[in-house]
């Protein structure tokens, strides 16, 4: 009896198309929304690990002052000396490579063209520890670092707005009243995790950067590489250690500078990613009760209309059973037909919005069979009230109604 039954079922559904997609609208937008939501926010997750990764190998970055949570108060502490970085590479056995790091907002001009950028001196070893290199010429080395040489790397967003049309190479650049020649043109970065264009800067040795721009040898931020990802909590240690040792900090109080480790912000902003796409999608889950209750209200009003078929049915020895089995495969096909719909409409959506804002589209595996599976339990569920007063009518009484 259930071929049958799936017969007359599926030819009641094509009799009344427009009802019939109406009423799986509610389960489309619902699983769409689940499935975009989901793809979205793995996209960010990735987008994120892809941002913080790409900031540089096993890295951990060295500032002055106090830190208390995410707060970091640098008042009054004193800056880092070039011993120190160099105790911190003969000491930390699992440290790797070390780099003196300091930035400032600074007015770069080459000719008519001018530009407020961020000019920072770097040590050689800060483009290998965050695996950046040129993409034409060369990056400041050992060499530009022992004598100050006045030369510098810049970034593509400078090169394209101080010299359009032109090759940089070669050419002066006058950064904070400092002209130095340009030596390389570094490879396009892009954003960081902050939005921020890695690519709008302008990077010199750092004893060029100390002695012309700031007026001082000491050393604002430092960057670290541990040898191994294994190795990152270990050389954290160590570097600790000896900054305990130099910069005199008594047992038991707070230090005087924080040691981050990028993968800590990676994790933070994960799980906040993560937390929202939760959120949104369990906003977006409603719908489908929504959509539920809209084909419990089509299915009842469909019982009242067919009232006579149901009345004949039963008059010419059809079973209760089998009419509640037909009402129930009307409502569990539509929220199925609902369900693959939503998934479909969900990764063409998905895939649109990840372009827009340039996201990784990830593919949300779990959560597709996820949200069909409750589309189709929304169908039964709300489907089982109107099923059940079609098979309980009374075949005389169905027969009689006008």
């Amino acid at each position: 009896m259930l071929l049958p039954t799936l017969a007359l079922a599926f030819s009641a559904l094509l009799r009344n198309k427009m009802r019939s997609l109406l009423t799986m609208l509610g389960i489309v937008i619902g699983v769409a929304a689940v499935v975009m939501m989901q793809s979205m926010g793995r996209g960010a997750t990735a987008y994120i690990g892809e941002a913080i990764s790409g900031l540089g190998s096993n890295m951990l970055i060295v500032v002055p002052g106090s830190a208390k949570g995410m707060q970091q108060s640098s008042l009054g502490i004193p800056l880092f000396s070039a011993a120190d970085l160099e105790a911190v590479r003969r000491q930390a056995h699992d440290i790797d490579l070390v780099s003196a790091a300091g930035s400032r907002v600074a007015r770069a001009v080459a000719g008519p063209y001018n530009r407020t950028t961020t000019a920072s001196g770097v040590t050689p070893e800060y483009f290998e520890i965050r695996a950046w290199s040129v993409a034409s010429g060369r990056l400041p080395n050992q060499v530009d670092e022992r004598r100050a040489a006045t030369v510098c790397a810049i970034g593509q967003t400078i090169a394209d707005a101080l010299y359009p049309g032109q090759n940089p190479l070669g050419q002066e650049l006058r950064v904070h009243q400092l002209a130095c020649r340009i030596v390389g043109i570094m490879e396009a970065k892009g954003a960081n995790a902050f939005g921020m264009d890695q690519d709008d800067a302008v990077f010199m040795p750092y004893s060029t950067f100390s002695r012309r721009i700031m007026g001082s040898d000491r050393v604002q931020v430092f960057i670290a590489s541990a040898k191994s990802p294994e190795l990152i909590e270990d050389a954290k240690a160590q570097l600790i250690k000896v900054l305990h040792r130099r910069r005199h900090v008594p047992e038991g109080e707070d230090d005087n500078f924080a040691v981050r480790d990028p993968r800590e912000l990676q994790t933070l902003l994960q799980s906040v990613t993560g937390m929202l796409t939760t959120l949104l999608a369990g906003v977006a889950a409603v719908s489908l009760v929504v959509g539920g209750i809209g084909i419990m209200n089509i299915m009842l009003v469909s019982v009242t209309e067919r009232t006579r078929e149901i009345g004949v049915r039963l008059a010419i020895g059809a079973r209760g059973s089998d009419v509640l089995t037909q009402f129930l495969i009307e409502a569990t096909t539509l929220s199925a037909l609902g369900g693959l719909v939503g998934i479909g409409l969900g990764l063409l959506g998905a895939v649109g919005v990840a372009r827009l804002i340039h996201v990784p589209f990830v593919v949300p595996g779990v959560a597709m069979p996820i949200a069909f599976g409750v589309s189709v339990l929304v169908g039964v569920v709300f489907g089982v009230f109107p099923a059940r007063k079609a098979a309980r009518m009374n075949p005389l009484a169905a027969l009689r109604y006008e």
